[in-house]
């Protein structure tokens, strides 16, 4: 977006992405607390079901949502990593079937060694991403910092009904993946210097996609849970949706939406540290799995897709709304009674 600037962004940054997210594991013990529970009958949704946002009832059939989300450059274009932290802090409202109100930025720089054009450059790719959203990007705060940070707080809102949780699934559901996974092989890749072109063209468009259609599915009843694919990998995220509806998964690996080219890099060993941190995490709780299928379904995903959980009876009429909304979905897999293992691979 910004050829004139022969910046590489990524060479600032010892993390990219969700891939810098602190693991499940490790974040489960920063936030216990031994001190007494406040009970706050508004909050519909706080941190207990590690939900993509807080979601607070104004008493009226509205509910406030509120998230925030930041991160280290995913890609070395300013304006580019500006609009994808963008979009993917966006991305925790529409995850909760709500829809973004206003946004205010998350920027921390390194003054001393990066120029403060480029950082105009990544917050003017935050206000187009804001624009295409509908959103103001409405101030912020910023802080002198060692590594480049970005990302926004976003405010939305919802009718009470059109709530989507991601504990709240339902046996014998039908799921679903709104985008393919492997966007952290192909960064790895980009900053290894062995990506092409046209690979990491596909994962950036993908990454720019906001999910605003999870505004649409939030009136869906049919629609039983939704979260976003985002650090923790397909496996994590599905885990929580598992553990907190108190249900298994079994999927089909070859179903499960993914890049096509993906193999080249994973013989590369193109995988960020974030994949062993997320396997190291939850890889107990999952049924046996192949070397490819953990690299790729553990993938820490930056910007990714929603995970749709869909009443058994109603996939056809889902795929149907969808495919009006531009998205040619296929199922993946379903939930079923609780066992052994928390997500089972076939």
């Amino acid at each position: 977006m910004n050829d004139h600037m022969e910046i590489k962004l990524t060479q600032y940054s010892h993390g990219a992405g969700c891939g810098c997210k602190i693991s499940p594991a490790v974040l489960d013990s920063i936030l216990h607390s031994d001190l007494p529970k406040a009970k706050y009958a508004s909050l519909l949704v706080g941190n207990e079901s590690k939900d993509d946002a807080a979601v607070f009832d104004l008493g009226d059939g509205t509910c406030i949502v509120s998230t925030t989300d930041f991160f280290m450059p995913i890609v070395d274009d300013p304006e580019t990593f500006g609009a994808i932290a963008s979009v993917n802090a966006i991305s925790d409202i529409y995850a909760m079937g709500g829809e973004p109100l206003m946004a205010i930025a998350i920027l921390g720089w390194p003054i001393n060694t990066l120029l403060a054009e480029v950082a105009k450059a990544v917050l003017e790719g935050g206000r187009k991403v804001c624009a295409e959203a509908g959103i103001p990007l409405a101030g912020g705060h910023s802080i002198d910092c060692p590594e480049p940070v970005f990302g926004l707080a976003v405010t939305g809102k919802l009718k009470k009904e059109h709530l989507k949780r991601n504990d709240t699934a339902k046996v014998n559901s039908i799921l679903y993946l709104t985008k393919p996974l492997g966007i952290g092989i192909i960064t790895t890749a980009q900053k290894k210097g062995i990506v092409s072109e046209s690979h990491l063209k596909k994962a950036i468009e993908t990454m720019l996609t906001l999910n605003k259609v999870g505004a649409e599915f939030g009136k869906l009843l049919y629609v039983n849970a939704l979260t976003d694919v985002t650090g923790f990998g397909l496996l994590g995220h599905l885990c929580e949706m598992c553990e907190g509806s108190g249900l298994s998964a079994e999927i089909e690996f070859n179903k499960v939406p993914k890049f096509d080219f993906l193999d080249t890099y994973i013989q590369q060993k193109s995988m960020p540290g974030g994949t062993q941190r997320n396997w190291d995490s939850y890889g107990r709780k999952i049924g046996s799995i192949g070397d490819v299928q953990r690299v790729i379904l553990a993938d820490p995903q930056t910007s990714g897709g929603l995970l749709v959980s869909v009443d058994a009876d109603k996939s056809l009429e889902f795929e149907s709304v969808a495919k009006a909304k531009g998205l040619v979905l296929t199922s993946f897999g379903k939930l079923v009674r609780q066992g052994k293992n928390v997500v089972t691979i076939r």
